[in-house]
Parts: C-alpha cells; structure tokens; sequence
C-alpha cells in the first residue's frame, strides 16, 4: 500500500425524477477525522447514513460536505374545498326564502374564494425514499472519485517521504565515517579536556580523574543515536508498506528522528559533525511537514 494524503476535493451531481444536486467534499488534514456536513431544509435524514459512509471510507482529516438541491417546481391542481362549499351552501340555503333573487349558478358559486384552491401535488414517501438512495448512491461515487484523488496525492507524498529517508540514512551514514568519531580523535578531545580539568583543579585524584574522561568519553560516543536513526529510517519503511493508515505512527517517529539529531548535535565533540547534525535536523523538518498530510 502506498501513502494517503488527507487532502483531496471532489465535486459530482445526480438527478432522480424533478430533482437536481450536487454533492461537494472538500478534505484537509487534521489530527483525527472531522465531520462538518451543510444539508439543505428537508434532507435532514441524509445527515446519519452520510457520516457512516465518510467514517468507514476515511481514518483522518477535517472533512467538508455540502449538498445543493435544485428541482421543478410541482404541478399544480384545482380542489373543491369541500369545508368551505358546504358552509356556502348551507348560507344560500338559510337566506333563499328570505331574498329576492336569482338562483346562484355553478360557475358563481365555485368563484367564491375558498371555494376553489390551488393543491401542490406533494411526494409519495415511496418516490421521497427512492430519491434519498439516488442521492446516497450517488455520495457514494463521490465518495470513491474523493479517495482516489487522495490516493493519487499520497503517491506524491510517498516519493517525497522516501526520498528523505533517503537523505537521513546518507546524513547518518556521513556521521557515522565523520573522522571526528574515530578512536584518535576522541582521544586527542579528551587528553585535551581532562588537560583543561587538570589545570583548572590540579588537587583531583586518580579516581575522580578516571570518572571525569569516562563522561567525557560517554558524551563523545554517539553510536547509540546512530543506530536508533538508522532503526527509524527502517520503521518509515516498514509503515509506507503497511495496508492501513500510518500517518499518526509516521508523525510520533518524526518526533523521535529529531529527538535523535538534538542529542547527536549536543553530544558532537566537533565542527563537522554538529553541521551533519544540522543538516539533519534541518532533513527531518522537511519529512514532518510532508507526514502532517498523511492519514
């Protein structure tokens, strides 16, 4: 498996009877996975099904969805106000004796207003529920256009990352051959330590001397901090090649690589391997703020 960025966007309509909409999701990265959804009045049920979907397609990132619906407007047609006819009649029937005039006709009475509406013709919960799976079926696909941009991003990332890795095991390899590391060298650091230490306090005795050149000796010797840089180029190996997200595991060992490149700087005992512990630290930057977008 290669990498994942947590950065990606996608935008797809669909279309079910009178209806119209587009879906669009916008990602970025983040420590855990962020769910923000915008659903228009009326399709409030989507909001469930639509962060189940987001939650087992992605592990991380800030993920943005918003969904715009267009549609015809509904036929329209005329209905009797049966409510409203009956009280008319039953008022022509109270006054027909009492008032001299002519018998109302049909098209009269149904222009009385009330009478006579206008009815928009509303969705069947059938029809409402087919186009609420149109519409899911179709977040779907957006979905799998969304995870495929993200995985077209991590292939990037995972060039970029491995080829720092790369220049950490060169850099580590550089420190390790440094000359200020060989035997002679730290010997002519601590004759000339324990000279200054000597001059500077001439009463010391044998013992404490022997404890003053073994810390020394022990801060010089950076062997340690090798080997761990070295074992952590191999474990950012080992997680690229993983089946399942390692941004966070990724991002805890770019922690531990500057860690290493700290302690080798204050241990250097020379010019040259502090500016190889630079590099690296300066290496190391580099790698975390291209992890910061893998999931």
């Amino acid at each position: 498996m290669t990498l994942v960025s947590m950065t990606g966007f996608t935008r797809l309509g669909g279309s079910f009877g009178r209806y119209n909409w587009t879906w669009e999701i916008k990602t970025v990265n983040g420590k855990g996975l962020d769910l923000r959804l915008r659903l228009p009045p009326g399709f409030d049920e989507l909001d469930r099904p639509v962060r189940a979907i987001m939650s087992e397609r992605l592990a991380r990132g800030s993920c943005y969805v918003s969904l715009t619906v267009q549609h015809e407007a509904p036929s329209q047609s005329l209905q009797v106000n049966q409510q409203v006819l009956d009280s008319v009649l039953d008022a022509l029937a109270l006054i027909k004796d009492r008032v001299d005039a002519k018998k109302p006709s049909l098209d009269g009475i149904l222009s009385i207003k009330g009478v006579m509406e206008q009815v928009e013709e509303s969705e069947s919960e059938e029809v409402q529920a087919l186009l609420i799976e149109a519409m899911l079926a179709n977040f779907k696909d957006a979905m799998t256009d969304l995870q495929s941009m993200r995985k077209s991003e991590g292939d990037a990332l995972e060039k970029v990352v491995m080829q720092r890795v790369e220049e950490l095991e060169a850099l580590t390899k550089q420190a390790e051959e440094c000359p200020a590391r060989s035997a002679d060298a730290i010997r002519t650091k601590l004759r000339q330590q324990i000279e200054r230490i000597l001059e500077a306090e001439s009463s010391l005795d044998e013992d404490r001397l022997y404890q003053e050149a073994v810390l020394l000796a022990g801060k010089a010797d950076v062997r340690e901090e090798l080997d761990r840089l070295y074992a952590h180029c191999a474990a950012v190996r080992a997680l690229v090649a993983e089946d399942r997200p390692v941004g966070r595991k990724l991002d805890f060992l770019a922690q531990e690589f500057n860690r290493e490149a700290n302690t080798l700087c204050s241990k250097s005992n020379d010019t040259s391997l502090t500016a190889i512990g630079l590099d690296l630290k300066a290496t190391i930057e580099q790698l975390r703020e291209q992890i910061q977008n893998v999931e």
